[in-house]
Formats: structure tokens, sequence, C-alpha cells
């Protein structure tokens, strides 16, 4: 069976000096190794290419016979590393909070293990007969939410 440290370590040699990043390594026990990368501008394909050879090269088909592939993280899907927080500053996404409530807003900042969203609640505010929208800042961990990731809008 391939290991999945001498996959990701020929991954992390490729990445070497390059602006993509690692998101997920997966290594089943029949060897379909699944490798997911990102950008802060999005994946091409002849990175996908580029790096898939270069795992190849580096690995004996005749010794171990194996399924690859390589791609990227996927839009729309959970964040599963801190740079994809990073890299969605400033944008909508949606986050599931660990008690199972809901909340869109704006990824406003990332710092260590934490992110902030802005996000719209009803509430009471003196003078007004009944609840209105107002702004408010939400912080999260990134261990406790069940997932969080980027809005898609075709507006």
């Amino acid at each position: 069976m391939i290991e999945k440290k001498t996959v990701e370590s020929l991954v992390r040699e490729w990445l070497e000096g390059k602006d993509y990043f690692l998101v997920d390594i997966d290594v089943t026990p029949d060897d379909r190794i699944v490798v997911e990368i990102d950008h802060a501008e999005g994946v091409w394909i002849e990175d996908c290419v580029s790096l898939s050879r270069f795992i190849e090269e580096h690995l004996n088909r005749d010794e171990e016979d194996y399924e690859l592939e390589v791609g990227s993280a996927g839009i729309g899907q959970p964040f599963k590393v801190e740079q994809q927080y990073i890299n969605c500053i400033g944008k909508q996404v949606e986050v599931l909070a660990a008690d199972g409530k809901k909340f869109k807003g704006e990824l406003e900042a990332v710092e260590g293990r934490s992110f902030t969203v802005k996000t719209q609640e009803k509430q009471a505010v003196e003078g007004k007969k009944r609840p209105v929208m107002v702004d408010v800042e939400k912080t999260f961990s990134m261990d406790e939410v069940k997932y969080c990731k980027y809005v898609i809008d075709f507006k």
C-alpha cells in the first residue's frame, strides 16, 4: 500500500515556489490516491496534469498499482484548510455552526483558527415597534463548525 506521507512529500516538493497550496490527500486501502490543491485565482488543468505527472514519475507502478486523481478543491465545497478561508475574505460564505444554525454573510477576517463573518439579524431596537435587520459580527472556530463554504452567487 502506498503511504499517504509519501504522496504528501511528493506534493509538497512540487508545490515549492508555487502559489498553489495543498488542501487534502486521500489514499484508500486499494491505492486510490486523490490529491486536492487550490490557488487564490483558481486551479489550471495544466497544473493538475503537471502535478499528476510529477507524482507518477516518483511512484513505481511495477511495485504498486494505483489510481491517481489530481484536482482542485471544488468551488462551493466546504473549506478544509486555513488558506481557503483567507482567500475568501471579503466574499460571501455560508457557515453551519456546531449547534446546527446556518449563517450567511461576508467573511471579514481570519485569525489563527478563528474567523469572523458579518451577517444580518433581526433585533429589537429602542424606539422601533418591530425588530429591524442589523449587521452582526459572529466569530467561529474552524475546528467547531460543521462547515464553512463559499456561496456561489449568479446575480
